[in-house]
């Protein structure tokens, strides 16, 4: 576990739903990755690089909506600047899994709480 933190500390973590409007390949990353165009609604529309080449195609990530947090500062990767954070969870084969809703559509930019 990590060291804990207080409820003020996690309430600074800007997590928001988007939909991935855009998926494209990112040769120049060190590791298999996509480049993520996401759309969050009121916040606009941010970029992401994300290792999930493993699991996911780039047609099956397009319209999807996930998990990301949107107010790290911005990060660049290779050519490429990360302004979000697409969060996942690693499965027992190492390879990412989205965190996504499961139940219906939410509006995008909507904060988790």
């Amino acid at each position: 576990m990590k060291t804990e933190i207080s409820f003020e500390d996690f309430t600074k973590v800007d997590i928001r739903i988007g939909t991935i409007i855009q998926a494209n390949d990112f040769p120049k990353a060190n590791k298999p990755a996509y480049q993520l165009v996401i759309d969050f609604g009121n916040l606009g529309i941010k970029k992401s690089s994300a290792q999930i080449t493993s699991l996911y195609t780039k047609e099956e990530l397009l319209n999807k909506q996930i998990l990301a947090i949107v107010n790290f500062k911005n990060k660049q990767i290779a050519n490429f600047i990360s302004e979000c954070l697409v969060l996942g969870i690693e499965n027992n084969q190492k390879k990412i899994v989205l965190l996504q809703a499961s139940k219906s559509k939410l509006k995008n930019g909507e904060q988790v709480s």
